[in-house]
Formats: structure tokens, sequence, C-alpha cells
């Protein structure tokens, strides 16, 4: 998801219904992918609201945190586990209960997050982005990114960058 995405579940729905509306005429492997990411997002907040043995919120608070901070190089489970004051399998069961997948898949997800961050705001070649992003190097992020877009990261870097530049319409008018 972009940058300046919403963390509200409900706004974050909002928006992929939008994105998926809008390629579904000029885009439909973009408005595929987007609907992909609903349901990912609804099967995940329903999972998330109806769970219970996950994470205690500070817990959970915590290693997004610490994972967040630290995407830009390898991780282990153990101090990710650590960070919770958790045996590794006490905590990879907590884990995907309290956030709907592995701690490896949500590892992956923000990675791919922080590059089309990235590659929105800078002009930095996909080579340096996916090293910034801990990854081992741009056939691994295009390899994950067309996994779970749908396109490659130059595709997706080229389309968003022309639709962020695009003016608006104007109308036929003219002022009088």
């Amino acid at each position: 998801m972009p940058a300046d995405a919403p963390c509200d579940p409900a706004e974050a729905a909002e928006a992929l219904i939008e994105d998926v509306r809008c390629g579904l005429a000029s885009d439909p492997a973009a408005a595929r992918a987007a609907a992909v990411r609903l349901v990912t997002l609804l099967t995940l907040s329903g999972a998330a609201e109806g769970s219970r043995g996950g994470l205690a919120s500070w817990q959970k608070r915590r290693v997004d945190r610490y994972l967040r901070r630290s995407l830009h190089r390898p991780l282990r489970l153990e101090e990710l586990a650590e960070q919770a004051a958790l045996s590794v399998s006490h905590f990879a069961r907590a884990f995907k209960d309290s956030f709907g997948t592995t701690p490896h898949g949500y590892i992956i997800r923000l990675r791919l997050e922080r590059a089309q961050r990235l590659m929105l705001a800078t002009s930095d070649p996909l080579s340096q982005i996916a090293l910034a992003c801990g990854l081992t190097n741009q056939a691994h992020l295009s390899k994950l990114f067309r996994r779970w877009l749908g396109e490659t990261p130059s595709a997706w870097r080229r389309r968003n960058l022309t639709r962020a530049v695009t003016p608006p319409p104007t109308s036929a008018r003219t002022p009088s």
C-alpha cells in the first residue's frame, strides 16, 4: 500500500474498493490485485476481532514497532519472540493468531509496502530499494512484488508515478 494508506481497516477497505473500481476499466490486473488485498484485509479484520490466545496488545505493538525499525536487515524469529518475552513456538502461534499471518508473511508485506513508498518518494534504482527493504537483490524484490501485486515493481512505479503527475481533467467550457 502507498505511504499515505489509511491505518483504519474501514478506511483501508474503502481505498481498496476504490482501487478495484478504478482499475476495472483501465487495468484489470491491478484491479484483481486490489481485490485480493481487500479480501485479505477483510479476512484479517474478522480473524483479529474474534481471536483469543494471541499476543497482548503491548506485545503486538512492541513487535510491530521493532519489525518496522528493523526491515532493512535480516530478522530471526528468536529475536522477535524475545521482544514479546515468549518462547519461539508460543510466539509463532500467538503472532499468527494476532496478525492473521505468519511472522515471515507479515515481514514480507511490510518490506513490500516500504518498497512501494520508496518507489514513489525517491528515484533510487530498484536494486537499491530492494536492499533498503532487507531483500537480497532486485530479482528477489521483483519476484515477491509480482506475487503480491500481480505486476513488476517497475511497471507499478511507472503507473503510479504517471497517475500522480497526470493533471485532473478540465471541463470543455471556456471561461467567459
